[in-house]
């Protein structure tokens, strides 16, 4: 999922709250009669900071129209589990939408009024797209794909590249 990626790439400890589950909240027995207490440790603030933080930025990540369908998770992990359950998608559909990203892939080319950053982004993009669907591949498969999905202006510098060992 996107959602994941973003995790990954923008704080880890956030992604690794959904994975473990929000940390206990700290509690105390008075008259027999367990009660939550405020975070006192630095170590308790900064868990109870990333589960709110995490929450927060998983519903922000939803659609409108889900929000209230989502909203009754009271932390994160639980709430992914229902986003991922609800988004997911069947297996019919996961194999759908892999055999596009394949066909996309191979079909891939860049166009001449695109520069070599936007060209080499979007390429990207497919790859990214095929690897959260299982489909791996090669830096030589990507690397040959980039060069043979350029406009014909840059095949001569492209045959140069193809044949140096050290790229």
């Amino acid at each position: 999922m996107r959602i994941e990626q973003y995790f990954l790439m923008t704080d880890y400890s956030l992604w690794e709250v959904i994975l473990n589950g929000d940390s206990p909240v700290p509690t105390r027995i008075v008259e027999g009669v367990v009660q939550p207490v405020v975070p006192t440790t630095t170590e308790q603030k900064l868990a109870m900071k990333n589960e709110l933080k995490t929450h927060g930025t998983l519903l922000m990540a939803l659609p409108d129209k889900h929000q209230l369908k989502f909203n009754s998770h009271k932390d994160a992990k639980t709430l992914m589990e229902a986003i991922e359950k609800h988004f997911g998608g069947n297996t019919k559909t996961k194999k759908v939408q892999k055999t596009l990203l394949k066909q996309q892939f191979k079909n891939f080319s860049g166009s001449s009024s695109e520069g070599l950053d936007q060209i080499h982004d979007r390429l990207q993009k497919h790859v990214s797209q095929l690897e959260i669907h299982g489909v791996s591949l090669s830096q030589e498969d990507m690397n040959l794909k980039f060069l043979r999905s350029l406009p014909s202006e840059w095949k001569t510098h492209t045959l140069i590249w193809r044949n140096k060992t050290d790229l």
